[in-house]
């Protein structure tokens, strides 16, 4: 078989070397089509044989490996919630005499399909104890052959699936290895670059990453793979910070005596310092005549939307119109009132109205005709200098006479087609963009690690500002049970308000029997906001209490009046899904409670409990659990209750999730995407990729000097990423 030409290597299809059968396994498994595909799926970790520990000597709480054979097999249902333990017995009779071990596997579905009795593997873990005995739990094992118990090279644990074990992973890609060479795996990366990190050449690298000499050289192959990906996206980065340094905006510097400074000088209080800083650093990019494109980060109340506001009115001043895009339509209507509250007069026009400022839009999907009429005439005419509103924005029929600035609150709820919908109204000159976010979310965070966006923090709390006590509530603890009900009620009784949030809106009916049966077992099942509400009202201590429902399924009529009477103090508990998670501001409200909080998120429980203490008043956040304290998911909790600082929560929030990809490149329709970079593991590596990437651009006529790194880098980053890039 003769090998294809080296730019096609990586993009040939697998059955050219793997033949028919297997290249479709594969693809059924994975989606692996190519070559490429296949090279790139590299090992999680790796075993060595020289490690290998007796199983009569295993030291406890200790990481061994011991190579062993299966001499039993069982299953047994979990009683606390569902799936099921799969546990094996292994013997090590071939090296020490006939000792066994005891491992077990949390839903082990490739564990019960791999290990079958009599199969020789090495299992690698750490030493726990579990009924009087030793045993390794969710160890990572290698299925042995003869060949590979003689082979003393680290042995690859790949990731696997039911129909594609690792000893199948290993075979098929000793079927592909011998293929690999300098002439179809050429270098790209400048030679210089190389030599300074140390690093493999790229055909070495794969080698080294797929079957090592040692488990040194792996790990060294596999930070020059993510070296790769840093290095070009760093490329993609540079080359989208030039492009956007030729487009042209219209520059809204900032004018003496107009609504901007009467804004500032009507402020019943001070700007803390850090909005000072923020609002120089927004002021003298619209003042630029080439677009801003900034995230606005802060805490919860740490007053982001005072700092929005301020650009808002420079760039009406400056003679354009601004638009704030808020995810939800209470949220939106919030925004609108409150924003008409803290402008007065301001907030009204001067030609045709009483006030001496401008006009204030809002514009939803539930927005009644003649009303949206009026909006649209406005927003087209120039008379309404601030539209706020939802995806309604983003309509064929709104209009701007002069768009200069748009304000996304919380980006994480917006694609990247609907933001640059909004921007792409403003004709031929762009607008600013403002982001504001209060946890920064996994890709947010990655993008500004990578310095797409210019930043801005607000890390200090205006004063006034409560302290929030966050506790989780142990439900299986019958007093710790009895007692956050209690503590609803003492809430209420200090004339305060409640917030209740569950994860789902309704049960079916059999579920519903079990939830209401007084609460006293687990069920298996997630509280709703039906059943928590039905469960309250039989209560005989909240017959008094005025509780009320708000969620989803309401029409936005129904919505919006629930939540103005919570405003207005008429409802005590509040029970709700979390579309009170983002922005719904009630000064009154001291109390959030979470039911079953392991069904969120870090950024979720944050955002949530940033909705209580926002009126000077001490606030508490509840969280209630039926797992038990050594959880994986309530140590998610446990980092919730640990801190307020939400930058370091998003650090974590990143972790939990490992990143994602970083491009999101599921909303451009890419299959581009970043496989060994990790944006926790490499941030120096981040950084120096980024610093070669500045040496690089600075050689004269560097394109032409490095073709092939050229052509990569337009393939990695293809054209849908390009364009997601170049929105985002």
């Amino acid at each position: 078989m003769t090998d294809p030409s080296p730019v096609l290597f990586e993009e040939s299809e697998l059955a050219m070397y793997l033949g028919n059968k297997n290249a479709q396994a594969l693809e059924k498994a994975f989606g692996y089509k190519t070559v490429g595909d296949f090279l790139w799926h590299f090992p999680r970790r790796y075993v060595e044989v020289g490690e290998l520990t007796p199983i009569a000597e295993l030291p406890f709480d200790e990481h061994v490996t011991v190579v062993a054979q299966v001499v039993n097999v069982s299953q047994r249902q979990m009683h606390s919630r569902r799936g099921f333990i799969f546990e094996v017995t292994v013997s090590d009779e071939l090296s020490s005499g006939g000792q066994e071990l005891k491992m077990t596997f949390f839903n082990g579905y490739q564990a019960r399909t791999d290990l079958t009795v009599g199969t020789i593997a090495m299992f690698s873990g750490k030493v726990g104890w579990y009924q009087d005995h030793l045993q390794l739990s969710q160890p990572d094992y290698a299925v042995l052959d003869e060949a590979s118990q003689a082979d003393p090279r680290p042995i690859p644990i790949y990731p696997a699936s039911a129909k594609m074990p690792n000893k199948r992973i290993r075979d098929l890609m000793g079927l592909l290895i011998p293929h690999l060479s300098e002439d179809n795996l050429p270098e790209f990366l400048p030679e210089e670059i190389l030599r300074s990190h140390r690093y493999p050449e790229r055909h070495r690298a794969f080698l080294e990453r797929h079957v090592p000499r040692e488990i040194k050289k792996a790990y060294i192959a596999r930070q020059r793979f993510a070296f790769e990906e840093a290095f070009i996206l760093q490329l993609s980065l540079a080359e989208r910070s030039r492009q956007l340094g030729t487009q042209q905006a219209i520059a809204r510097p900032r004018i003496a005596g107009r609504l901007a400074e009467k804004f500032d000088n009507q402020l019943p209080f001070e700007l803390t310092e850090d909005q000072l800083k923020v609002g120089d650093q927004i002021s003298s990019d619209l003042a630029q005549a080439h677009p801003m494109h900034r995230l606005l980060q802060g805490e919860v109340g740490s007053g982001k939307t005072i700092v929005a506001l301020r650009a808002i009115l420079q760039v009406i001043d400056a003679g354009g119109q601004a638009a704030l895009l808020a995810p939800t339509e209470v949220l939106a209507a919030q925004h609108f009132s409150s924003i008409k509250k803290m402008l007065g007069k301001l907030g009204e026009p001067g030609l045709f109205g009483e006030g001496e400022g401008t006009g204030i839009a809002l514009l939803t999907g539930s927005a009644k005709t003649a009303q949206r009429r009026e909006a649209l005439l406005g927003i087209a005419s120039g008379e309404t200098g601030l539209i706020i509103g939802t995806h309604a924005l983003l309509s064929d029929q709104v209009q701007f006479a002069e768009l200069g600035l748009v304000v996304v609150d919380e980006q994480h709820r917006f694609g990247v087609e609907q933001r640059d919908a909004l921007r792409a109204k403003s004709g031929a000159a762009l607008p600013h963009t403002l982001v504001m976010t209060a946890t920064p979310i996994p890709r947010t965070v990655a993008m500004t690690v990578f310095g797409d966006l210019d930043t801005s923090t607000i890390k200090r709390l205006p004063a006034g500002r409560a302290p929030i006590q966050t506790h989780i509530v142990p439900m299986q603890l019958t007093g710790y049970r009895d007692r956050l009900f209690s503590r609803i009620t003492e809430e209420v009784s200090k004339g305060h308000q409640v917030y209740v949030v569950c994860p789902r809106i309704t049960d079916t009916a059999a579920e519903q029997g079990v939830l209401l049966s007084t609460y006293e077992e687990p069920s298996g099942q997630t509280m709703s906001v039906e059943a928590m509400t039905e469960l309250l009202a039989g209560m005989p201590e909240f017959a008094s209490i005025h509780t009320e429902a708000l969620h989803s399924q309401l029409d936005s009529a129904q919505k919006q009046e629930v939540m103005d009477s919570f405003a207005r103090g008429e409802i005590d508990v509040l029970v709700s899904t979390t579309v009170i998670e983002v922005g719904v501001d009630v000064h009154n409200a001291t109390l959030m409670v979470i039911m079953d909080a392991e069904r969120f998120g870090i950024s979720q429980l944050h955002q949530l409990r940033g909705r209580v203490g926002r009126g000077g008043l001490p606030g508490t956040c509840l969280m209630t659990t039926w797992l038990d304290a050594d959880h994986p998911s309530v140590t998610r909790l446990k980092t919730i209750e640990s801190t307020m600082d939400g930058f370091e929560l998003a650090e974590a929030d990143l972790a939990e999730r490992r990143e994602g990809n970083i491009l999101g490149v599921q909303q451009s329709g890419s299959q581009s995407s970043l496989k060994e970079l990790s944006i926790i593991k490499d941030r120096s590596l981040i950084e120096q990729s980024r610093s070669n990437v500045d040496v690089l651009m600075k050689v004269p006529n560097w394109q032409e000097k490095y073709p092939r790194l050229v052509q990569i880098a337009g393939a990695w980053a293809d054209e849908s990423t390009k364009e997601f890039l170049n929105k985002n």
